[in-house]
């Protein structure tokens, strides 16, 4: 797919729409876990208006990209992609981690076009694998792409998942991780060090690439180059800001999860020039 001057701007301005949806979301909630759902927007709207297969009439399309959000954390960011994406009625965003409601704070099955359900954090690149092997064992041409949270690195199943992924070929799978920088206990480099990152994928046999995940041509072109290597899964490391777009909440670990009040959403609106 060409990448063009059009499309790019295109998917800028959903991403800021899809931005503000989620401060919409933190006004009918309060309590979210807004910092890490705003550090993943540009990468979820890349891929859902310029990469993703799938079709919202049809959310179980045999035919479609998978998508598994192992951050799950993040389905505050997620859901707004949804409903714009048209799987899910916009009027589900004001339920948002309500009693009965679908739109929670980790994905479930009952939110349309979900292919995961998440709770316990990084078993999601495992989950990701099985689909991808399952499609490769029935010559299959669909992708996988999963989205990781950094902090879920610290997680054993990561690395069982990074390990055995090269030997079965998939490079039907493409792992994206939100590279923020930043965890619910404080920075990843001081909880428990990652780097060097891109050489420990490499180790373990995956074809590695790096972005600004805040930079949707960039992220396009990338991920327009999957499989990066023709046998191997494929690794995206996206650098990104924690509470991106939003002063008080950037680079901030405290914002891992947080309550907004009043105050602080007004100076969210201003700051991402919300009509009120």
């Amino acid at each position: 797919m060409k990448v063009t001057d059009k499309m790019v701007e295109e998917i800028k301005k959903i991403a800021e729409e899809n931005r503000k949806l989620i401060v919409k979301v933190a006004q009918e909630s309060g309590g979210g876990h807004f910092g890490g759902s705003l550090s993943e927007v540009e990468i979820l709207t890349a891929l859902y208006w310029g990469i993703l297969k799938v079709d919202p009439k049809n959310p179980d399309w045999p035919e479609r990209d998978y998508f598994v959000l192992s951050k799950g954390h993040g389905c505050a960011g997620f859901g707004p992609i949804l409903a714009k994406r048209g799987f899910i009625p916009f009027e589900e965003l004001k339920t948002f981690n309500k009693l009965g409601s679908i739109f929670g704070m980790h994905t479930n099955m009952k939110m349309k076009g979900v292919d995961h359900p998440s709770g316990s954090l990084g078993h999601g690149l495992s989950v990701g694998q099985g689909i991808a092997l399952g499609l490769k064992l029935r010559k299959k041409l669909n992708r996988v792409f999963v989205l990781e949270g950094d902090g879920e690195l610290d997680e054993g199943t990561v690395w069982e998942a990074a390990m055995s992924a090269p030997k079965f070929k998939l490079d039907n799978l493409v792992n994206i991780i939100d590279r923020n920088k930043v965890s619910m206990d404080g920075p990843t480099e001081e909880v428990m060090p990652l780097e060097p990152l891109v050489e420990k994928w490499e180790s373990f046999g995956w074809a590695v690439k790096e972005v600004n995940g805040h930079d949707v041509r960039s992220l396009l072109d990338v991920l327009n180059q999957v499989p990066f290597q023709k046998g191997k899964p494929s690794v995206i490391i996206a650098y990104t800001i924690k509470g991106k777009g939003i002063s008080f909440m950037e680079g901030k670990y405290q914002w891992h999860y947080g309550y907004m009040n009043k105050e602080q959403c007004q100076l969210a609106e201003k700051e991402l020039e919300i009509d009120i």
